[in-house]
């Protein structure tokens, strides 16, 4: 019997999209020809093609193109985008493609959002919310909202830098982030959108358990051996410092305001929903870091 796609993954050609296709292809055994996988750059996605994933262009700059990749799909894994360079731009590419989604017939579409999105210091905060409302206001039998928090991965954008000068300036103070791996995202992602739940659902996905500054610069130290001093600064200082490093104004608050998100208790929280999603508990910090951070860390050094 002939299967038809009916399972379809945006920004497939990405580090979590990719992670996602392959859990719904060897973890979940979902058979390779009901998923289809869209990108902006369908060439990167060859090898998925192969197996017989379904792969068409999605731009989210062509709303007339998306009512098209989206056709004939009941579930929709919508991925934020990281249009990040214009204001109000990333908005309004998720409206586009919750639109072409509804206008294709979508029944339920996963997204995935951000913690307190109504509420976040993080300066992108508003897009996930309008998105959020969006996808609520957008006439489908149902959606999950998944409310990942940050990447594990994301220690490795700011340690080596620390590591090289010997100090950490931050704002977070004594606020702990909740790293999670981003493959127990993508395996959470890839079970929201190949289950039959058909309800409306607004799930937030954390590690096991928070970090402060703190105390990811003494896994660091064990690490590496290097010596690392946290200084705790405001925000506008740490702001002023990012820009004095050479990196534009925008950005810089951008990346403060992370620090801000943490030392609010945005992103710090139980991993309850996520074990309760996957039926399995996320992967320990702590191990994360040593299997992944530290060779990287150590080799950099």
């Amino acid at each position: 019997m002939t299967q038809t796609p009916d399972l379809l993954v945006t920004g497939a050609s990405g580090h979590l999209g990719k992670a996602v296709l392959k859990h719904l292809v060897e973890t979940l055994n979902v058979p390779a020809a009901r998923i289809v996988a869209t990108s902006r750059r369908p060439e990167e996605l060859g090898d998925w093609a192969a197996r017989g994933v379904t792969v068409r262009k999605a731009d989210y700059d062509d709303p007339a193109g998306l009512a098209a990749a989206f056709a004939g799909v009941d579930r929709l894994l919508l991925i934020s985008t990281d249009a990040l360079d214009e204001v109000g731009k990333r908005l309004r590419q998720h409206k586009a493609a919750i639109a072409a989604a509804a206008s294709a017939g979508v029944k339920h579409v996963v997204y995935t959002s951000l913690p307190d999105a109504e509420t976040s210091l993080v300066s992108f905060a508003p897009d996930h919310a309008g998105t959020e409302a969006a996808i609520k206001a957008g006439g489908f039998e149902g959606y999950t909202l998944l409310r990942n928090t940050w990447y594990a991965e994301n220690v490795l954008h700011s340690l080596p830098n620390a590591l090289a000068t010997g100090t950490w300036y931050t704002a977070a103070g004594n606020g702990g982030t909740s790293y999670i791996a981003r493959d127990d995202l993508a395996l959470a992602a890839a079970i929201a959108l190949a289950s039959d739940y058909a309800g409306k659902r607004t799930l937030g996905l954390y590690g096991s358990k928070p970090y402060t500054v703190d105390q990811v610069a003494e896994l660091a130290r064990k690490a590496t051996g290097k010596p690392l001093q946290v200084v705790q600064v405001p925000v506008e200082g740490l702001v002023q410092g990012i820009i004095g490093a050479g990196l534009p104004e925008p950005v810089a608050r951008v990346f403060a305001s992370f620090d801000a998100a943490a030392a609010a208790g945005n992103l710090a929280g139980s991993p309850d929903e996520f074990k309760a999603l996957t039926g399995r508990d996320p992967q320990p910090f702590e191990d994360w870091f040593a299997k992944n951070a530290a060779p990287a860390l150590t080799k950099a050094a």
